[in-house]
């Protein structure tokens, strides 16, 4: 088997995996994709854990592009990923973003807005009286601003978007193999690595025309194969399902000014924070910190929502953000030390809203050599070479 006659290899068929191979095999019938999936339950995907939702409201033209062409692709998922007469559903919810500022934070919330309206984003910037009006539940004494997602923003079931996309990728010939991938046989000259194949557990070797780092939290193992040092680690985050007697019309995903989100699931709602750094080890066992909600969820989101001083916690789950720990945005793309090992990793949260753009991009990028539909450089691993972190200011 030549090089160029090789399969490609994506390592991880969680929903970038998936979203990889799908891109691959749409843009060229045909091409021999393998995935390499160790755990075909997603019992600790990130995928499968995600509160799965999708925003405009970054403060970076990159994000905000990612997610304007995310928007249309999960709008018509339906159609895109028919398989067999099986039309899915994901559930689409277009309930919006509503992000509150204090002073402190208004002169930031003004200045995105600007940004994502440059970009076409339905978004509203609300005074306390219009939130009022509004959201009459909401306590807004310390609120001088917020921000509402009219359109283009809200919420989906993550899991029915994975299995859909690996289903339609199987039914374009993409072959998933059931084994982990544990190294990498690797040549090179010049100073510029090339991988030739992917090993795996069971002691398979599969050639590859390019091999793909879509491992999630554990991308930085299968970057270190290579010799290349990728900051991407697993950081727990927990979900709780609330129950609440109280009624919130119209209830978007709240960003509360505490950092705490909550929106609407089902007949009650769910909810997370983000750990103290101190507090916030990397691949911290997956138990949910339960603690958490008598110290801190609830008597925020009462002071937040006087109705849910009778909240209660139905439960509650735990998964990995795979957290780029460098700037917190994805990292795509070839790195200059390895000529065919392709990154699409470090999503820190974002990776279910962005799979779509970023698996059409890097499919245009090793089918065709370049980006064709959206440049995706300014999420490039290159950066991180440079040393030039892409600052986003809007992180949950």
């Amino acid at each position: 088997m030549t090089a160029d006659s090789a399969p490609i290899v994506v390592i991880g068929g969680g929903v970038i995996g998936s979203a990889i191979a799908y891109f691959l095999t749409l843009q060229q019938p045909g091409c021999e994709v393998v995935v390499v999936e160790r755990d075909p339950t997603y019992a600790r995907a990130s995928s499968a854990l995600s509160a799965s939702s999708i925003r405009q409201q970054f403060s970076t033209d990159i994000n905000i592009q990612i997610s304007a062409y995310g928007i249309g692709f999960l709008r018509n998922a339906g159609q895109l990923l028919a398989c067999n007469g099986d039309v899915p559903d994901i559930g689409l919810h277009e309930g919006g973003y509503l992000y509150l500022a204090t002073s402190a934070g208004e002169a930031t919330l003004r200045e995105n807005h600007a940004l994502q309206k440059r970009h076409g984003a339905d978004v509203a910037l609300l005074s306390p009286a219009q939130l009022h009006e509004r959201f009459a539940w909401l306590a807004l004494q310390d609120v001088a601003l917020g921000s509402l997602g009219l359109s283009g923003e809200g919420w989906f079931d993550g899991y029915l978007l994975l299995t859909a996309l690996r289903k339609k990728a199987q039914s374009q010939g993409v072959r998933y193999v059931v084994d982990e991938a544990v190294g990498l046989n690797m040549s090179g000259s010049n100073g510029v690595q090339h991988v030739n194949a992917v090993r795996l557990q069971s002691g398979t070797v599969l050639p590859c025309r390019y091999a793909v780092n879509a491992g999630g939290p554990w991308a930085a193992a299968i970057a270190g194969w290579a010799g290349i040092d990728l900051p991407v680690v697993g950081k727990r985050r927990t979900v709780f399902n609330l129950a609440s007697p109280a009624v919130l019309p119209g209830c978007p995903l709240l960003i509360d000014t505490s950092g705490i989100w909550l929106r609407p699931e089902g007949q009650g709602f769910i909810c997370g924070f983000a750990p103290a750094a101190d507090n916030d080890a990397d691949f911290a066992p997956l138990e949910p910190e339960y603690a958490e909600f008598e110290g801190r969820i609830w008597p925020t989101l009462a002071e937040r929502i006087p109705g849910f001083e009778a909240l209660r916690m139905r439960g509650a789950w735990a998964g990995y953000y795979e957290m780029n720990t460098f700037d917190h945005n994805a990292i795509v793309g070839l790195h200059p030390a390895c000529d065919n090992l392709v990154f699409a990793n470090g999503f820190s949260g974002h990776g279910l809203q962005q799979c779509p753009a970023v698996g059409r991009g890097l499919a245009e990028l090793m089918l065709t050599g370049r980006y064709q539909s959206l440049d995706l450089s300014p999420v490039s691993i290159q950066r991180l070479v440079d040393q030039h972190p892409l600052l986003e200011k809007n992180v949950i």
